[in-house]
């Protein structure tokens, strides 16, 4: 399975980490086996500038997406930034109109719309082109009642909210994801990543998806 217009390879479960910051994780996360490396450059605790994210997306290989994070900026903010920070996707979490990702569709880029379960769950409504479906408060971290979403989203999807190393298996088999999106389940402190965390999720998603 590939991602329209890049030649990513997906394998049985596609794995995003989200919200990293250092070298070291990045490396990690590529070790391990991730498809996706997400940086935002947003209002969180996990923020870094375009420049910062330039200089860690220069050391991940092409076949790993590398993603910038966005909520809430407007179309030419985005673009700016995804621009000077050299990543190959670009991801619009929260309410963002159709319009803004028709705005960027120029760029070539992935584009991926992330969004709380109750959203319209089809991948492409908004011409992304993949889909994360995340908790009903985007964001927070929070794990939730991912059966809840079993057979309703469409396309290529990623369940996220509230995932960790400890509960992703269960997950995968209650929602059988496309993919799955982790941040803060990787962390030992808000916006601080741990390696070992890090590969555990990678290689238990790949697991779980074994199992599903």
């Amino acid at each position: 399975m590939w991602i329209h217009g890049t030649g990513l390879r997906v394998h049985s479960v596609y794995v995003k980490i989200c919200g990293l910051r250092e070298p070291g994780h990045v490396a990690a996360a590529v070790e391990a086996g991730a498809d996706a490396i997400g940086f935002v450059l947003t209002r969180s605790p996990r923020r870094i500038t375009a420049e910062q994210a330039r200089e860690l997306a220069a050391a991940v290989p092409s076949h790993v997406l590398t993603v910038a994070v966005f909520a809430g900026e407007t179309p030419e903010e985005m673009r700016a930034a995804a621009l000077e920070s050299g990543v190959r996707a670009v991801q619009l979490h929260g309410a963002h109109p159709h319009g803004d990702f028709t705005a960027l569709k120029d760029l070539g880029l992935t584009l991926v719309r992330a969004g709380a379960a109750g959203a319209d769950l089809r991948c492409g409504a908004f011409d992304e082109d993949l889909l994360i479906v995340d908790a009903p408060r985007p964001g927070s971290g929070e794990p939730w009642d991912w059966s809840a979403v079993r057979g309703r989203p469409e396309g290529r999807w990623m369940l996220a909210g509230g995932l960790d190393p400890s509960n992703v298996a269960r997950a995968i088999t209650e929602a059988r994801p496309w993919g799955v999106d982790v941040s803060s389940g990787v962390e030992v402190a808000p916006g601080v990543k741990d390696s070992g965390l890090i590969r555990e999720f990678v290689a238990v998603a790949r697991g779980g998806a074994k199992q599903a």
